[in-house]
């Protein structure tokens, strides 16, 4: 069985072909650093490389899947290259898991938040813990969502209520996320990665040329404008970083 090493990021082959991926921060609620978003975007990248990978999970360590931004060691971009080298690496993750071949089963526990609550939202098949919660802090920063979540989301919720959660950035429990279509499934916070690994499993079992087809095509067939907003949210995004006002709002976060 193959196992990856990176800094803050966990990838182990279970039995079946059924690969782990973890975020591995928990001191710090899984928060994305920029070590942490590459570690991600690798991890993906190399998970849907490798042969014996069939299916992915993808969890947080400790309380938290990932509590958005890192505070403590964020380095605000100076200058535009600067910022939209940021942003890009943000999309890359997305874009692997995303639009990866290997389908990807979300097990969410405590908070997703801001890009945590993106990948959460990129994942085929989202299970979350039932104290779980998700929020979208960025209009309030005078930032933008990231995660191709300007197409993904109103495609699972509908447009109104899009624009509810990326404007006011209300919280939201895991118990209504499922009701409006966003958690594919929620479970008690002790079966979660038994749940998840259950329904992995059961994808990996799966032959794999449909498999991939099924995920591909759906994607292009039921969010056909995914590339676009990636593009357009790394715009919005870059334009958010430049604004000195973005700095004010980050620091009284």
């Amino acid at each position: 069985m193959t196992d990856f090493t990176y800094q803050t990021v966990l990838s182990t082959l279970g039995e079946g072909g059924v690969r782990t991926i973890t975020l591995n921060r928990p001191q710090s609620l899984n928060a994305m650093n920029r070590q942490l978003i590459d570690d991600v975007a690798r991890a993906f990248e190399d998970a849907n490389a490798d042969p014996a990978t069939r299916a992915i999970i993808f969890t947080g360590a400790g309380k938290a899947f990932c509590a958005g931004d890192d505070r403590r060691e964020h380095v605000h971009p100076e200058t535009e290259e600067e910022a939209r080298d940021l942003v890009q690496a943000i999309q890359r993750a997305t874009h692997a898991i995303t639009l990866g071949a290997k389908p990807v089963v979300g097990a969410i526990n405590g908070w997703a938040v801001g890009g945590g609550f993106e990948w959460a939202i990129n994942c085929d098949f989202s299970v979350w813990a039932k104290s779980a919660r998700g929020f979208f802090p960025e209009v309030s920063l005078n930032l933008f969502v990231t995660g191709a979540v300007t197409s993904l989301l109103p495609a699972l919720v509908g447009l109104n209520k899009a624009r509810e959660m990326l404007f006011f950035g209300d919280r939201y429990g895991a118990e209504e996320l499922h009701d409006i279509g966003l958690a594919w499934k929620t479970v008690e916070d002790e079966v979660l990665m038994s749940t998840a690994t259950e329904t992995a499993r059961r994808l990996a079992d799966l032959p794999i040329l449909s498999v991939r087809a099924m995920k591909r095509v759906l994607n292009a067939a039921a969010v056909p404008d995914l590339h676009r907003a990636l593009h357009l949210e790394t715009d919005a995004t870059v334009a958010g970083f430049m604004d000195p006002e973005t700095t004010r709002l980050l620091s009284d976060f």
